[in-house]
């Protein structure tokens, strides 16, 4: 493959952002013909370059924060999380797992402040021991089925 020149990084930059921008409008953006960025374009496709063309859902301005709180537990069972757990509406899922963990709780929430008050609602229960927040920045496969 040939290296990428000006022109060649100006089209992937514009396509990063606009992946579905019509090819003539490309063509007047980097200031080439159309069928000269579309030469260009294949070529970036043919040598991997630009292996695709994707769609990246976010979370859809709903202003939702996505969040996985890991769990240990002084002891197990422990019903009285999980009955706390079960009111708080933000809660999506609540997985018993094994290994060093004890629950990986799903929460959904409408800010990172709201996020923190759930937090500290659930660590500071008497049969947790840990509680890890993971932050999900993006959903890279989602399969609803």
């Amino acid at each position: 493959m040939k290296e990428l020149d000006a022109r060649d990084r100006d089209i992937l930059g514009i396509l990063s952002k606009e992946a579905r921008i019509p090819m003539k409008a490309l063509a007047a953006r980097i200031g080439l013909s159309r069928s000269a960025t579309t030469e260009r374009v294949a070529m970036l496709e043919k040598s991997g370059v630009i292996r695709g063309y994707r769609a990246d859902i976010g979370q859809m301005d709903q202003g939702l924060v996505s969040a996985f709180l890991m769990v240990t537990l002084a002891r197990t069972p422990a019903i009285g999380v999980l009955d706390q757990l079960a009111r708080h509406s933000e809660v999506r899922r609540v997985s018993s797992v094994s290994g060093q963990l004890d629950l990986i709780v799903e929460v959904e929430v409408p800010s990172i402040d709201r996020l923190n008050t759930l937090r500290d609602v659930i660590a500071t229960h008497p049969s947790v021991d840990d509680l890890t927040t993971l932050i999900v920045l993006r959903r890279d496969i989602d399969r609803v089925e």
